[in-house]
């Protein structure tokens, strides 16, 4: 290959390593997986944990664990802000969950829903969510809409 012939198109595509295909390939009979062990064994990629560190005391495992930490009990809104309700909804409209997921601003019904007041509310439109900000209830409140608070 010359200089000349080099192009953006030339190395674009890297040819996959074809493993297991016999002594010639370079890469025949252990398939590039070594001699015994977990790694050389077929679905061994599925029997380790992602924390496993060989036999050595993993990383978790080693930091101590002090204090309350509220993951566990912490609940997880999805979050929309008014200007994207402002964009895809027109006056009059019903703003729910189900709405929401139909516009594709939520990917499911399954996760409570939190309004905030980012941007501005022109239209006077219904929203019924979870919970909802100061800021954004006042602003459905002055545009004519309405709050409504799913239990």
């Amino acid at each position: 290959m010359m200089i000349h012939e080099i192009t953006e198109k030339v190395g674009k595509h890297k040819k996959r390593k074809r493993i297991g295909r016999g002594p010639g390939s370079g890469t025949g009979k252990t398939a590039a997986r070594g001699h015994k062990g977990a790694g050389s064994r077929s679905g061994w990629s599925g029997s380790q944990n992602p924390g496993f560190e060989g036999g050595q005391m993993p990383y978790f495992r080693r930091i101590p664990k002090r204090g309350f930490n509220n993951a566990r009990f912490a609940k997880n809104f999805a979050i929309i802000n008014l200007h994207s309700i402002e964009e895809r909804f027109d006056s009059g409209a019903e703003v729910n969950p189900e709405m929401l997921v139909k516009v594709g601003l939520l990917p499911d019904t399954n996760t409570p829903v939190k309004i905030l007041g980012s941007g501005e509310l022109t239209k006077k439109v219904s929203v019924a969510a979870h919970k909802f900000s100061e800021s954004a209830r006042t602003k459905i409140e002055q545009a004519g809409g309405a709050c409504t608070l799913i239990s």
